[in-house]
């Protein structure tokens, strides 16, 4: 994905992304960091000075990672419990550094599409026949992993729901109960005004 930042106004803009992600799985990020030079009329890649703050928080908002890398580069976090994680970026640079127009290029992978199979396989010196093993393995725990958390999902909505359908019964029944006691109230409000009234 790509966006743009604003020209900096002395406050850095943050840009911050949802990811649904399971317990226990590695998560890669790839950007770039391009600013728009006037000269050429295009994105060009930025000076030294400029880099990405990145921040991490798991679902209950504690901080998994907080860091600042340089203009293009990656970013690494294992999740260690599962649940929507919030990803921020945002450039390190102001108006004095650099005044004008940036684009973030951004790539997120997760589970087993996070890791280099291809520089794991130089470094465990495996076969093309061990690599695929070692790919269906990392697959099939990823999987499970995803399984397991939609398992965990599944039943927090049963019981939003059961929670949900319990409390309109009991409202309900409520409903009820205050119809029923206000046509008693008005029936011996009006029987006694008849009376009053020597109507009856």
């Amino acid at each position: 994905m790509t966006w743009q930042l604003p020209s900096p106004s002395g406050e850095t803009e943050r840009k911050c992304f949802i990811e649904e992600i399971p317990d226990e799985t590695m998560v890669v990020g790839n950007y770039k960091v391009q600013a728009y030079d006037q000269n050429v009329k295009d994105y060009m890649p930025v000076s030294p000075g400029i880099g990405m703050h990145v921040e991490v928080k798991d679902p209950a908002d504690k901080v998994v990672m907080s860091r600042t890398y340089a203009a293009e580069g990656r970013f690494t976090f294992t999740s260690h419990s599962a649940g929507e994680h919030i990803i921020c970026l945002n450039s390190n640079s102001t108006a004095w550094l650099y005044a004008g127009q940036l684009r973030v290029h951004l790539d997120i992978s997760v589970g087993e599409h996070a890791v280099d199979y291809q520089q794991v396989q130089a470094k465990d010196k495996l076969s093309e026949l061990q690599l695929r093993i070692r790919q269906l393995l990392d697959q099939v725990e990823q999987i499970t992993k995803e399984q397991n958390y939609q398992r965990y999902r599944e039943e927090r909505f049963r019981q939003t729901s059961e929670s949900t359908n319990q409390r309109v019964l009991w409202w309900s029944i409520a409903q009820t109960l205050i119809l029923l006691l206000t046509g008693f109230w008005q029936m011996q409000h009006l029987k006694s005004f008849f009376e009053a009234k020597k109507l009856v």
